[in-house]
């Protein structure tokens, strides 16, 4: 521990190490978290047992105005609060200043999503006369109906060929839907374009070389079985390379660009919540700064005062 600490934080610091035991790593982070505090309380001229909850409050602002990530904050305000907690048991201050005391929330990152060209793109791509046959026509199947109906990856690994009382999803050709068991166990229906019903045909009438008799999955591995998650993923990344295209692709990147490319042509907010089965608008209003993006690419590019 730190020689120059107040004895409040040293005493701390004590009891977390040898009563709560915590781990030496954790116990770093404590003691860096402390030592912090107590420079920016010696800014101020103050003790431990001095600080009040305005003057937390400050200290808090002052982290945001330096430019320190919302998590960095929320950590150092989580060490601060459990030492002051202690610090309250022990009768050595009147109130916990931290408590209630919140960092800034984070931005949320907003989802990646492939260009309307890359996604045709990966959509069109042949495999050569040398591939597999019946594992390129599944790919094709996949694909279409990542970026075609905006599946999840466990909703598209979950289909059966079949509906039935235990299925989790199945497809309906006829009526060109796609029934799947998202989120909380929510059913819902997605519609299916005229390229993933072809994609599937043609994987249907090729499936049972790779499938085992039993199997009731609609889309099975090498061994033929379900598809796994891990073996989809690995079989699109792929896919996407051999396609050309200049980034990684990840199942769930062709759903938020399923979101993003029906956002941009129709601006119907609503219908790509109801097409994407987001239980909050909220959820899917984070598409609206993709199309945002969009748009000022546009500009950018098109507008004679937009360019130096």
């Amino acid at each position: 521990m730190t020689a120059e600490l107040a004895a409040e934080f040293q005493d701390y610091l004590s009891f977390a190490r040898v009563q709560q035991r915590l781990a030496p790593r954790t116990l770093q982070v404590y003691t860096n978290a402390l030592e912090r505090l107590q420079a920016l309380l010696a800014e101020r001229a103050l003790a431990p047992t001095q600080l009040l909850v305005p003057q937390a409050r400050r200290l808090a602002a002052q982290l945001h105005a330096q430019g320190l990530a919302p998590k960095s904050i929320a950590l150092l305000l989580s060490c601060w609060r459990s030492c002051y907690r202690w610090l309250g048991r022990q009768g050595r201050v009147s109130c916990n200043p931290f408590d209630g005391l919140r960092a800034p929330k984070a931005a949320k990152p907003l989802p990646k999503a492939l260009s309307v060209d890359d996604a045709v793109q990966l959509a069109s791509y042949t495999p050569p006369a040398a591939a597999d046959p019946v594992l390129a026509a599944r790919d094709q199947a996949v694909v279409e109906l990542l970026y075609g109906s905006g599946l999840r990856l466990a909703e598209l690994t979950g289909l059966d060929v079949q509906a039935s009382a235990e299925a989790r999803g199945w497809v309906d050709l006829d009526a060109a839907e796609v029934h799947v068991l998202g989120k909380g166990s929510k059913r819902r229906s997605a519609p299916l374009g005229s390229a993933a019903a072809t994609a599937l045909r043609a994987w249907l009438a090729q499936r049972g070389q790779l499938a085992l008799p039993d199997e009731v999955a609609l889309f099975v591995g090498a061994r033929g079985r379900r598809l796994s998650p891990s073996s989809l993923r690995a079989a699109l990344a792929q896919r996407a390379v051999a396609a050309g295209l200049p980034t990684h692709v990840h199942p769930h990147m062709l759903r938020h660009s399923f979101a993003s490319h029906v956002l941009q042509s129709s601006s119907d907010l609503r219908a790509v919540q109801e097409l994407l089965g987001h239980a909050h608008i909220t959820t899917t209003q984070i598409y609206t700064a993709l199309d945002f993006q969009h748009l000022a690419k546009v500009y950018d590019q098109a507008h004679p005062r937009a360019k130096k």
